[in-house]
């Protein structure tokens, strides 16, 4: 299953508590876009906990208003507070405050796609996408959406700076998920590695005609975030790396500046 890089349940040293909790989380993960309605069968394969042991914690994700059961179906869906957790989240982030008005200028000046994000296990996850793409494309993406690592600028240039025991382990997961894929995907994603640590920025195309950019984004807390820039275009992805790898470079720069200068004065 996708986000599991490091699986919560198998870390040595927690407290039953914690241990029960973090599987609790991971019942959490398990609902996506498409899989809105999930039964216990259905937790216990994404999740890979015993069946009994996900009954126990749906009963309690239920009893704490985080899960809903459908009788009808003979499942279970995200309640309404997991919502107010994510708007929680948004309002009070540092990082998409000050990033938000500079992503929106580039957007709209060069009439591009720019977006936010952050890892989760072997995946990047939007905090922000603000989309001025100058072709119509199919693909709508929103704050909260998942996209690949392995596949996409945005995760490969969070490799490239990632620490080294934390890439160590999600190269390690997506290796073994890809299996006769992997060697290509290595080179691509070492590829993309050379790319920023000389450019200081990585470019990819893993849907047809859209081209990506992405820049890791230097942090004023530690955290791990990286800017991405995007269009639908037939052009071939060197054509468009120069076309718009300065704008993402210098977007980048202004929002760890300014992002640095908020830290301070708080």
């Amino acid at each position: 299953m996708p986000g599991t890089a490091e699986t919560p349940t198998d870390k040595p040293g927690l407290s039953p508590a914690n241990r029960s909790l973090e599987r609790g989380i991971a019942l959490l993960r398990a609902f996506r876009p498409g899989s809105e309605l999930l039964g216990n069968s259905e937790l216990a394969e994404r999740t890979g906990l015993p069946k009994a042991t996900v009954s126990r914690l749906t009963q309690t994700l239920v009893g704490c208003g985080l899960l809903q059961w459908e009788a009808a179906s003979r499942a279970y869906r995200l309640a309404p507070p997991v919502l107010s957790l994510a708007h929680a989240m948004r309002a009070g982030s540092r990082v998409l405050a000050v990033a938000a008005p500079h992503m929106r200028a580039l957007a709209e000046s060069r009439r591009i796609n720019v977006g936010l994000a952050a890892p989760d296990g072997d995946e990047m996850v939007y905090l922000e996408s603000i989309r001025y793409a100058r072709r119509v494309a199919l693909r709508h993406v929103v704050s909260g959406q998942r996209v690949p690592m392995e596949l996409t600028s945005l995760g490969r240039a969070y490799l490239a700076v990632a620490p080294a025991a934390r890439r160590k382990a999600v190269l390690r997961a997506i290796a073994q998920r890809r299996g006769s894929q992997w060697p290509a995907l290595s080179a691509e994603i070492e590829d993309a590695a050379r790319q920023v640590r000389s450019r200081g920025f990585c470019a990819a195309s893993w849907q047809p005609e859209v081209v990506a950019l992405a820049a890791p984004l230097p942090s004023a807390d530690g955290a791990a975030y990286v800017l991405n820039v995007s269009l639908s275009t037939p052009l071939p992805v060197a054509v468009v790396a120069e076309e718009l790898g300065d704008a993402l470079r210098t977007l980048a720069t202004r929002v760890a500046q300014d992002w640095a200068a908020d830290s301070q004065g708080r």
